[in-house]
């Protein structure tokens, strides 16, 4: 998220799982159950609402059809998860929208509605450990969700020729049934109609050529790497698209709304340059194909979309696109199991422009982190950014201070072990959850100090650390 505006870059084939160095989901499918009963929140304490407890989606199948001028979604999603418990019951999150119909296993399940909880009793009791299919058919119009103190509209917003999606932190639920926390992580099939002459995007890639009928476009993407619910798209309208491969072999996928079509050759372009770049510093791109969108939406922000970061209603100056591809690294494919952790995908995002401003020759990371720690009465010095706040969740602490804490690191360590402990951290944790107790573990590791008093004073002090020599 932005906000106010050689081998190693080779195509993934989909790789699943994280290695068995990584984290496992931090709570997916626990949450606070009663019996058999799955939990209505995945145990989150920030967010507790968001997220289901008592199973791990291993994969959604989203069938969509979308009519800009009635605004009417229809959608059939199957669930394919795993029990973590014996289930009577469970919850998937989904806001507004009509329900006709739950099928599980194939078996019509009966079902209710408590705000946004779709609330399911299967006709047969799930056994601990044991694989389900879940089939929820719905329609309606998509409200999209409301928060002055984040981002204001987030989740499924519709344009004048079709739509605008973009879900941090839990705006997946207003456009299909889901366990909408990062800490369950789940591969997609997304089939979208759309009248002709429209484009619909998504995450992955394209399978097939779209098919037309009656007057109809389905396109089909998948993403066969593990996603968190909030960076799933089906953004549609009319887009102009360029494709092909960055200098590297990696495919690209560029897509502008009419009204930006002179920004397509320069994203395209950038978005290949900078993706290569990130590759020779992080490590191995971790996904199939790299990308973006810039829709005629004027959102105010920038979401790192996976494999396809989203800018909306602007053409995004170099270090945006540096931060959104960075964050393919660090927010898609490590991804945080709580939200209290977001400087890990907020502060490495930003510290990347830095990086990218050292590396084109604009700027030192040394002079970026002088500059914002001079300024001693600055707000975000009371504001510790390794606990993000539900009602402040994209602060600029957050963000800036989250990147001073790299630097100070990079500054105590050396750059000789804190590029090697970036990629390590990268590697480790491909496509899995993080946290802020694994990250300075590692670091401690790797530099061979103990770190607790850097991390404390520059993460959890709610004042100015003492200046970095």
């Amino acid at each position: 998220m932005a906000v106010g505006t050689a081998t190693a870059c080779a195509p993934s084939q989909g790789a699943v799982a994280p290695s068995s160095a990584a984290a496992a989901p931090a709570s997916a499918g626990v949450g606070t159950s009663t019996g058999t009963m799955g939990a209505p929140g995945i145990g989150d304490p920030d967010f507790p609402s968001d997220g289901n407890g008592g199973y791990d989606v291993r994969h959604y199948d989203l069938r969509l059809s979308y009519d800009p001028s009635s605004r009417k979604l229809a959608g059939s999603a199957t669930i394919e998860a795993k029990a973590a418990q014996d289930l009577t019951s469970f919850d998937l999150d989904l806001h507004g929208l009509t329900v006709s119909r739950v099928a599980v296993d194939g078996a019509a399940a009966s079902f209710s509605r408590s705000q946004d909880e779709l609330v399911i009793e299967p006709a047969q009791r799930i056994r601990n450990g044991d694989g389900f299919a879940v089939t929820v058919d719905y329609s309606g119009v998509p409200e999209p969700m409301h928060d002055t103190a984040n981002l204001g509209r987030y989740g499924f917003i519709a344009t004048p020729d079709g739509a605008f999606v973009t879900c941090e932190p839990n705006g997946a639920k207003t456009w299909f049934p889901s366990n909408d926390h990062p800490a369950d992580k789940a591969t997609y099939d997304f089939r979208i109609t759309v009248p002709e002459g429209l484009t619909a995007i998504a995450n992955g890639e394209m399978a097939g050529t779209p098919q037309t009928t009656a007057g109809k476009t389905t396109f089909v993407w998948r993403e066969k790497h593990p996603m968190a619910s909030y960076l799933a798209t089906m953004t549609t309208g009319k887009f102009q698209v360029r494709t092909g491969t960055s200098a590297k072999g990696l495919p690209i996928y560029a897509a502008v709304a009419d009204s930006f079509r002179g920004s397509l050759d320069t994203l395209f372009t950038q978005t290949g340059k900078i993706t290569d770049y990130w590759s020779t510093v992080f490590g191995p791109y971790p996904f199939s194909s790299t990308g973006g969108v810039i829709d005629d939406y004027a959102a105010g922000y920038a979401l790192e979309n996976q494999t396809k970061p989203i800018y909306g209603g602007f053409s995004p100056e170099p270090a945006i696109i540096a931060h959104e591809l960075a964050h393919q690294w660090f927010g898609d494919s490590l991804s945080i199991g709580r939200w209290r952790d977001l400087w890990l995908n907020e502060g490495f995002a930003t510290y990347a422009e830095w990086l990218w401003a050292e590396h084109t020759g604009q700027g030192t990371a040394d002079s970026a982190f002088r500059r914002y720690y001079e300024n001693a009465a600055d707000p975000m010095w009371a504001y510790p950014p390794g606990a993000a706040r539900a009602d402040d969740l994209f602060s600029a602490a957050v963000y800036n201070r989250g990147a001073m804490t790299l630097h100070a690191l990079r500054r105590e360590i050396g750059d000789q072990k804190f590029f090697p402990l970036i990629r390590a951290w990268a590697d480790a944790h491909r496509y899995g959850n993080v946290s802020t107790r694994e990250f300075i573990a590692l670091a401690e590791r790797v530099s061979g100090k103990d770190l607790k008093g850097l991390f404390d004073a520059w993460l959890f002090q709610p004042k100015r650390p003492a200046p970095v020599m």
